[in-house]
């Protein structure tokens, strides 16, 4: 029986870690899922008879009844939880050590750590300006309009007096 790792990019957010494992050509069902708290395995055989198996020891504890995959094509995202929340993952394994086989997906990677000051500038940024818009001045003075000449005459032409 042949075995291979299935080439699998990885990134992190505040409360899961996601990890996409393409699996080529089409697999069977496969069995995918965190076993532990500290450990993940994906196995499947292809369409050539080629076993795909990753299995991973996480840099920190998951919640693995609340972690979940979903298949799209040739690839299976698994969605794992982790134990504390809202604190970062600089790798996904415990090892320092990267296997070839796991990437980080840049597409999807974000700097999230400094969101919240961010977005709570901004909430102070508009809450300024709304103080701002929000003041309550003297309405401007009408005194310097002349409208001696004007007013008149359009009041004469609504009227129908003036044409």
């Amino acid at each position: 029986l042949f075995r291979q790792h299935a080439r699998t990019l990885w990134y992190d957010r505040p409360k899961y870690v996601f990890m996409e494992n393409f699996l080529f050509p089409d697999p069977d069902p496969c069995s995918q899922t965190p076993t532990s708290q500290f450990h993940y395995f994906c196995s499947c055989k292809n369409g050539d008879g080629v076993e795909l198996y990753n299995e991973i020891e996480f840099y920190a504890k998951v919640n693995s009844k609340d972690s979940q995959d979903k298949r799209s094509g040739r690839s299976i995202t698994c969605f794992v939880r982790k134990w504390k929340e809202k604190v970062a993952w600089p790798r996904l394994t415990k090892e320092d050590i990267k296997p070839v086989w796991l990437s980080v997906d840049f597409d999807n990677w974000r700097d999230w750590e400094g969101d919240e000051e961010v977005e709570l500038a901004h909430v102070e940024h508009y809450a300024e300006l709304l103080k701002k818009v929000s003041t309550k001045r003297p309405p401007p003075a009408m005194d310097d309009l002349d409208v001696s000449n004007a007013f008149p005459t359009t009041l004469q032409f609504l009227l129908g007096l003036k044409k």
